[in-house]
Protein backbone atom coordinates (compact mmCIF):
# COMPACT_ATOMS: atom_id res chain seq x y z
CA UNK A 1 0.00 0.00 0.00
CA UNK A 2 1.11 3.45 -0.81
CA UNK A 3 2.33 5.66 2.14
CA UNK A 4 0.03 8.30 1.15
CA UNK A 5 -3.22 5.97 0.65
CA UNK A 6 -2.00 4.16 4.39
CA UNK A 7 -2.03 7.80 5.71
CA UNK A 8 -5.51 8.77 4.66
CA UNK A 9 -7.01 5.74 5.62
CA UNK A 10 -5.24 5.30 9.52
CA UNK A 11 -6.89 9.39 9.95
CA UNK A 12 -9.79 8.35 8.98
CA UNK A 13 -9.96 5.54 10.80
CA UNK A 14 -8.42 7.44 14.16
CA UNK A 15 -11.21 9.62 13.88
CA UNK A 16 -14.18 6.56 13.20
CA UNK A 17 -12.20 4.26 16.07
CA UNK A 18 -10.94 5.75 18.45
CA UNK A 19 -12.49 9.38 18.26
CA UNK A 20 -15.42 7.43 19.19
CA UNK A 21 -14.22 5.38 21.95
CA UNK A 22 -12.35 8.33 23.53
CA UNK A 23 -14.38 11.23 22.12
CA UNK A 24 -17.80 10.40 21.23
CA UNK A 25 -18.87 8.11 24.10
CA UNK A 26 -16.82 9.57 27.21
CA UNK A 27 -18.60 13.26 25.79
CA UNK A 28 -22.24 11.09 25.55
CA UNK A 29 -21.24 10.06 28.81
CA UNK A 30 -20.38 12.87 30.92
CA UNK A 31 -21.41 16.27 28.27
CA UNK A 32 -17.86 16.53 29.50
CA UNK A 33 -19.06 18.43 32.38
CA UNK A 34 -16.68 19.23 35.26
CA UNK A 35 -17.59 17.93 38.45
CA UNK A 36 -15.82 19.09 42.31
CA UNK A 37 -16.11 16.02 43.91
CA UNK A 38 -13.94 16.69 46.75
CA UNK A 39 -11.45 19.81 47.91
CA UNK A 40 -8.28 20.17 45.60
CA UNK A 41 -10.04 17.92 43.10
CA UNK A 42 -8.07 20.29 40.89
CA UNK A 43 -4.94 18.42 41.15
CA UNK A 44 -6.62 15.49 39.70
CA UNK A 45 -7.68 17.43 36.97
CA UNK A 46 -4.17 18.42 36.18
CA UNK A 47 -2.78 14.49 36.74
CA UNK A 48 -6.08 13.79 34.06
CA UNK A 49 -4.95 16.40 31.99
CA UNK A 50 -1.32 14.94 31.40
CA UNK A 51 -3.15 11.44 30.75
CA UNK A 52 -5.20 12.80 28.23
CA UNK A 53 -2.30 14.59 26.53
CA UNK A 54 -0.02 11.63 27.04
CA UNK A 55 -2.45 8.69 25.84
CA UNK A 56 -3.14 11.12 22.59
CA UNK A 57 0.21 11.63 21.39
CA UNK A 58 0.74 8.10 22.12
CA UNK A 59 -2.38 7.16 19.97
CA UNK A 60 -1.44 9.58 16.89
CA UNK A 61 2.56 8.11 17.32
CA UNK A 62 1.26 4.33 17.05
CA UNK A 63 -0.98 4.92 14.01
CA UNK A 64 2.13 6.83 11.85
CA UNK A 65 4.00 3.28 12.50
CA UNK A 66 1.52 1.74 10.86
CA UNK A 67 1.76 4.04 8.50
CA UNK A 68 5.95 4.37 8.21
CA UNK A 69 6.75 1.07 9.62
CA UNK A 70 4.34 -1.53 8.06
CA UNK A 71 3.26 0.18 4.87
CA UNK A 72 -0.46 0.07 6.11
CA UNK A 73 -3.23 0.91 8.58
CA UNK A 74 -3.94 -0.41 11.77
CA UNK A 75 -7.61 -1.09 10.39
CA UNK A 76 -7.65 -4.95 9.54
CA UNK A 77 -8.77 -4.82 5.95
CA UNK A 78 -5.65 -3.07 5.36
CA UNK A 79 -3.23 -4.21 7.72
CA UNK A 80 0.49 -3.40 7.46
CA UNK A 81 2.89 -5.57 5.37
CA UNK A 82 5.16 -5.46 8.13
CA UNK A 83 5.03 -6.06 11.79
CA UNK A 84 4.82 -3.08 13.18
CA UNK A 85 7.35 -3.64 16.11
CA UNK A 86 9.28 -0.25 16.36
CA UNK A 87 8.57 3.39 18.28
CA UNK A 88 6.31 2.55 21.27
CA UNK A 89 5.19 -1.33 19.96
CA UNK A 90 9.55 -1.81 21.13
CA UNK A 91 7.94 -0.82 24.90
CA UNK A 92 4.39 -2.78 24.74
CA UNK A 93 2.31 -4.86 22.34
CA UNK A 94 -1.05 -3.25 22.16
CA UNK A 95 0.17 0.98 22.64
CA UNK A 96 -2.80 2.25 20.96
CA UNK A 97 -5.26 0.34 23.53
CA UNK A 98 -3.03 1.60 26.55
CA UNK A 99 -3.16 5.41 25.17
CA UNK A 100 -7.19 4.74 24.89
CA UNK A 101 -7.17 3.69 28.09
CA UNK A 102 -5.14 6.54 29.89
CA UNK A 103 -7.06 8.95 27.63
CA UNK A 104 -10.48 7.18 29.42
CA UNK A 105 -8.62 7.40 32.88
CA UNK A 106 -8.00 11.19 32.16
CA UNK A 107 -11.15 11.82 31.55
CA UNK A 108 -12.11 10.27 34.50
CA UNK A 109 -9.94 12.78 36.59
CA UNK A 110 -10.80 15.84 34.43
CA UNK A 111 -14.75 15.34 34.92
CA UNK A 112 -15.40 13.45 37.95
CA UNK A 113 -17.69 11.12 36.43
CA UNK A 114 -17.29 7.80 37.59
CA UNK A 115 -19.69 6.84 34.65
CA UNK A 116 -16.32 6.50 32.73
CA UNK A 117 -14.68 4.04 34.99
CA UNK A 118 -17.57 1.61 34.27
CA UNK A 119 -17.40 1.93 30.39
CA UNK A 120 -13.98 1.62 30.69
CA UNK A 121 -14.07 -2.04 32.52
CA UNK A 122 -16.48 -2.62 30.36
CA UNK A 123 -14.57 -1.83 27.45
CA UNK A 124 -11.43 -3.07 28.53
CA UNK A 125 -13.04 -6.83 28.97
CA UNK A 126 -13.68 -6.84 25.75
CA UNK A 127 -10.68 -5.53 24.37
CA UNK A 128 -8.36 -7.66 26.06
CA UNK A 129 -10.43 -10.82 24.69
CA UNK A 130 -10.86 -9.51 21.91
CA UNK A 131 -6.29 -8.87 21.45
CA UNK A 132 -6.48 -12.29 23.00
CA UNK A 133 -8.63 -14.26 20.85
CA UNK A 134 -8.52 -12.45 17.08
CA UNK A 135 -5.50 -10.32 16.94
CA UNK A 136 -2.75 -12.20 18.40
CA UNK A 137 -3.77 -15.68 16.56
CA UNK A 138 -3.98 -13.18 13.10
CA UNK A 139 -0.79 -12.05 14.01
CA UNK A 140 0.67 -15.22 14.49
CA UNK A 141 -0.24 -16.46 11.25
CA UNK A 142 0.89 -13.76 9.25
CA UNK A 143 4.23 -13.16 10.98
CA UNK A 144 5.19 -16.16 12.39
CA UNK A 145 8.50 -16.78 14.13
CA UNK A 146 9.15 -12.74 13.88
CA UNK A 147 5.73 -12.38 16.07
CA UNK A 148 6.72 -15.18 18.67
CA UNK A 149 9.90 -13.85 19.29
CA UNK A 150 8.49 -9.80 19.58
CA UNK A 151 5.42 -11.75 21.63
CA UNK A 152 7.70 -13.34 23.94
CA UNK A 153 10.12 -9.98 24.13
CA UNK A 154 7.60 -7.26 24.55
CA UNK A 155 4.72 -7.32 27.01
CA UNK A 156 1.15 -6.88 26.08
CA UNK A 157 0.06 -4.24 28.53
CA UNK A 158 2.42 -3.05 30.93
CA UNK A 159 5.14 -0.81 29.07
CA UNK A 160 8.55 -2.62 29.76
CA UNK A 161 11.01 0.23 30.75
CA UNK A 162 13.65 -0.30 28.61
CA UNK A 163 12.96 -0.66 24.67
CA UNK A 164 13.13 -4.00 23.16
CA UNK A 165 15.55 -4.55 20.28
CA UNK A 166 15.14 -7.88 17.91
CA UNK A 167 19.29 -7.72 17.19
CA UNK A 168 19.88 -8.13 20.71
Amino acid sequence: MRRSTAAVSSAVFFVLGPGTFVGLIPWLLTGWQLRDPLPFWFLARILGVLLVIAGGLGLIRSFASFVWEGSGTPVPVAAPEQLVIGGLYRYVRNPMYVAMLWMVVGQALIFAHWSLLVYLVVWAVFVVAFVRWREEPVLARRFGAAYDEYRRAVPAWCPRLRPWHPDR
